[in-house]
């Protein structure tokens, strides 16, 4: 299912801008809808009170040792990054300096399945994930990954992502060329070899054969309902632990999908 809705259809009948799936048309549903939200309330409230159930906590990561400039520094860079439920990856990317844009959306499976609900399904080839374009003149693609690893998400769970869990929550980078490819590799194995984790990445590598920009009302997510409960438990705290952990890259003001496309 999609960013939790195993426990999170709980998450958007507590707040009704998020749906799990499209609005029944039919009238005579409402005592149904009525049982769903009593049962979303009971299921969510389980999900915050369950042992673990919190913020994956951030890692102090050495940078990249191998972290060359481009060719082109003046030349805005893209990759596309994937940790768990798009929310919050797009949100501490959006508090980054240098980067100019982060857009949740899908990636590793074909344009036909490229959609909310049927990526949900864990069968796309899909990951949620976050297509980030920065300035490579104020931030390097190495400095991204070691936010990416230590703070966006926990690089050592395997197909899932605190609460949510099916391969559409893997961890995963998307590359768009070779160097990107080489710089992540040796430092997911300058990781490893330093044991900063207390078990190996497993972060997939995979080229980026597409990009698909998610629906509208999962664009900014973080920003716009900052008191949802799964935003409030699992995803501030991401934002929180940038700001205190790396001040230096951090931004108050969000580089939002809607003012970049305004």
């Amino acid at each position: 299912m999609a960013c939790g809705t195993h426990r999170l259809n709980g998450k958007a009948n507590m707040n009704t801008d998020r749906p799990t799936r499209r609005p029944a048309q039919a009238t005579g549903l409402v005592s149904g809808k009525l049982l769903a939200l009593a049962a979303g309330l009971v299921v969510v409230a389980a999900a915050y009170l369950a042992p673990g159930a919190a913020a994956e906590p951030a890692v102090k990561l050495p940078p990249p040792a191998f972290d060359p400039q481009p060719a082109a520094p003046g030349a805005v860079q893209s990759v596309v990054f994937a940790g768990g439920c798009f929310w919050g990856v797009q949100a501490v990317f959006q508090h980054t300096q240098g980067v100019l844009g982060a857009v949740s959306g899908y990636a590793g499976g074909p344009a036909a399945s490229a959609h909310y609900e049927t990526v949900g399904s864990g069968t796309t080839g899909h990951a949620e994930a976050v297509q980030v374009k920065w300035d490579p003149s104020r931030i390097s693609y190495g400095k991204l990954l070691q936010i990416y690893f230590s703070i966006a998400h926990d690089p050592t769970q395997l197909n899932r992502q605190g609460p949510d869990a099916g391969p559409q929550y893997r961890s995963a980078i998307f590359y768009s060329d070779a160097k990107q490819q080489d710089v992540a590799q040796r430092y997911i194995a300058q990781l490893d070899a330093a044991k900063v984790f207390p078990r190996k990445i497993v972060t997939q590598l995979a080229p980026l054969n597409g990009f698909y920009p998610a629906e509208d009302y999962h664009q900014d997510y973080a920003t716009l309902h900052p008191d949802s409960p799964y935003i409030a438990a699992f995803d501030r705290p991401k934002i929180a632990n940038l700001k205190s952990m790396m001040p230096e890259w951090y931004r108050d003001q969000p580089v939002l999908v809607g003012r970049r496309q305004s």
